[in-house]
């Protein structure tokens, strides 16, 4: 599958003018404290990770000083561009997983405005613009890819000067780019001499022959290559344990899931029924603040990619939404303004049980909206799809919306269930869809592309991904 395009306004040569990054020391410490009682929760066996093979002589993962209780350890600084086209998969589970880890993220615009539309219509609401982190020095610069979005970057001329040639790879010090922007970027701006790369297949050809490797991860030096978005949560845990060392590589692998995502089968269904229609379906998914960017911004890509006309709406005052790691999404629409729409299929994303940024709990806001409620009765009545993942499950638990039926859900919530189904990663019953969530997402998107529209167009949106699919 090729990669998608937008038709776009040429790039401005000077950058907007100056405003702050904002800072989300705050925000990573609720997160990481959250995720570490989840962690607590769950079986005190050891994860297991696995580890690379490919990795460089002479790359050494830096930990932090422990030596002493009183000596502070300076906080990892990353910067992630984004522009038009960015692709959001790509952008967001660098940034959330980053994040999860310790690191100050700035995500900043390339463009005149700090609102971004991304490669697949989701609008991202970046941190500071590219000119005010023109005068900071970074320990990762990490670029996603997509088109035009890895264009956007290659032509933003403050991205260049400051951020990647000089103060990066000059200063050895780690940059690292996916999918397209190795390529389209990186290639041009001279920083992949003998340097070991690769890249989104579709644009393989266009690296030197000599120094391209077909493999999902390559660390060459102070530079970290991927191929997509399917690679993007071993590129990412890659760049964690290049800053952070591999204990808390571990501990994050564990809050995501991907120990799960390795070791679980991927789908189990019961009571089978045709999901096919003959018209694009309609999918909702209500967001709230506090809402898992991750799962948010993959099941609505994959959805997007297979072509089903996906509205994400807010139950929130305003249509911007803060996310659990800080990502600040714009929704489609309010609640309010898709009530008495008609939808195929309505997914719940998973929330964070706390408080945030002085709001109501994100998890309390979408289980108390009476709109939510009212809807997601009628679904179930109609006999049409519902769909959660996550924590989420157990709104619907709660609602009586999961009477009869098999289910899985994040493990520390697994317990919350009637009819749990341990060991997999995504449940079908009937017309009702449950994951596990986090790095299982991606399985779960598809496995709803395959019930919409079939294998063959999950396999192919796969492809896409740089994603395995189960044959």
């Amino acid at each position: 599958m090729a990669l998608r395009s937008l038709t776009l306004p040429p790039l401005s040569p000077v950058a907007a003018p100056k405003k702050p990054a904002a800072v989300y020391a705050a925000v990573q410490s609720l997160t990481l404290s959250v995720y570490g009682a989840i962690l607590n929760c769950q079986t005190q066996e050891k994860p297991v990770v696995k580890r690379r093979s490919n990795k460089p002589a002479g790359i050494v993962s830096p930990t932090p000083d422990t030596s002493s209780p009183l000596s502070p350890v300076p906080q990892k600084k990353v910067l992630v561009p984004i522009g038009f086209g960015t692709e959001e998969m790509e952008a967001v589970i660098m940034i959330d997983v980053l994040r999860r880890s310790g690191a100050h993220v700035t995500v900043a615009s390339v463009e005149e405005q700090l609102e971004v539309e991304a490669a697949g219509g989701t609008r991202l609401v970046a941190d500071a613009f590219i000119s005010a982190c023109s005068d900071q020095t970074f320990d990762l610069v990490a670029l996603p890819g997509g088109m035009p979005g890895s264009a956007r970057l290659r032509d933003c001329q403050v991205l260049r000067d400051i951020s990647i040639t000089t103060k990066q790879a000059e200063a050895k010090r780690l940059y690292a780019a996916i999918c397209a922007a190795p390529a389209v970027a990186l290639l041009p701006w001279g920083l992949l001499k003998r340097k070991q790369i690769t890249c989104h297949p579709a644009f393989m050809d266009k690296l030197p022959t000599f120094w391209s490797v077909k493999s999902n991860l390559q660390i060459s030096g102070e530079l970290t290559t991927s191929r997509g978005p399917g690679t993007c949560f071993e590129f990412s845990m890659s760049l964690v344990e290049q800053l952070f060392g591999e204990l808390v590589t571990e501990e994050i692998a564990a809050t995501l899931l991907l120990n799960a995502a390795d070791g679980n089968s991927r789908k189990e269904e019961f009571n089978e029924v045709s999901w096919l229609s003959d018209h694009p379906p309609q999918v909702l998914i209500p967001i709230a603040n506090g809402c898992e960017e991750i799962e948010v911004v993959t099941v609505v890509d994959i959805l997007r990619r297979a072509k089903a006309n996906v509205v994400v709406a807010s139950v929130e005052k305003s249509l911007k939404v803060v996310a659990s790691s800080g990502t600040k999404i714009m929704a489609d629409k309010a609640i309010g303004a898709v009530a008495d729409s008609v939808h195929d299929l309505i997914i719940l994303p998973s929330l964070l049980a706390r408080q945030f940024q002085g709001g109501t709990l994100g998890v309390e806001r979408l289980q108390r909206s009476r709109i939510v409620k009212k809807m997601l009765k009628e679904q179930q009545l109609s006999g049409r799809i519902l769909g959660a993942i996550c924590s989420s499950p157990t709104i619907l638990q709660k609602q009586g919306l999961l009477k009869g039926k098999k289910a899985t859900a994040h493990p520390s919530v697994m317990s919350m269930l009637d009819d749990a189904v341990s060991g997999v990663r995504v449940v079908i019953d009937g017309k009702m869809i449950t994951g596990r969530g986090l790095a299982t997402a991606t399985d779960f998107g598809l496995a709803i592309v395959g019930k919409l529209f079939g294998s063959a167009r999950a396999r192919s949106v796969a492809e896409g991904l740089v994603f395995e699919y189960p044959r």
